[in-house]
């Protein structure tokens, strides 16, 4: 079984996650791990803090206080790398002693990097006006125009032909097929 690289998250002292981040791309670097860990990334945003005199101050804040995040390909190369990095605790998920790190599941890092816009999350907004094919469910092999698209709870309305109406039915957007 060929492993794929997932993401880790990497326990660190608080304060010290960008000093973990830059150190851990320098060891990839010089000890030529970069076919195995790929990226290193501290969560952060930037937030607005009022001031005494009431002007606005940016400040940027931690998401992850103590965190790291680290996508790689974990074999015992790059576990050696990443967990011998100086101050890095261990890895989230491993009870220490030798025992592998726990992978994030599919898809948990993808609202971490929609938030920090390392991914854009896609509007499906060409879909309106298209028609498209329902591939599961009640409807399967129903087709309707998209009339609406709710990007963040992932919806699309379909109007689907009923005794002769087009009747607004909602649709889970992982479940269309757009025909062309």
């Amino acid at each position: 079984m060929t492993k794929r690289k997932r993401w880790y998250i990497v326990q660190t002292y608080s304060g010290y996650e960008n000093s973990v981040k830059n150190d851990l791309k320098r060891r990839i670097e010089s000890m030529g791990m970069s076919d195995l860990i790929f990226d290193v990334i501290v969560p952060e945003e930037i937030i607005i803090e009022k001031k005494a005199d009431g002007s606005d101050k940016e400040k940027v804040k931690q998401l992850f206080p103590g965190y790291v995040f680290v996508e790689m390909i974990e074999t015992d190369e790059s576990w050696y790398v990443v967990r011998n990095t100086p101050r890095v605790t261990g890895f989230l998920g491993s009870s220490g002693g030798g025992t592998k790190p726990v992978p994030l599941e599919d898809g948990e890092m993808d609202s971490i990097l929609y938030k920090i816009g390392i991914k854009v999350k896609p509007t499906f907004e060409h879909l309106i006006g298209k028609t498209v094919e329902i591939q599961n469910g009640p409807y399967a092999g129903q087709r309707g125009k998209v009339s609406f698209v709710d990007v963040d709870k992932e919806i699309l309305k379909v109007d689907i032909e009923f005794f002769g109406r087009a009747t607004p039915t909602e649709v889970d957007i992982d479940n269309v097929k757009e025909i062309l």
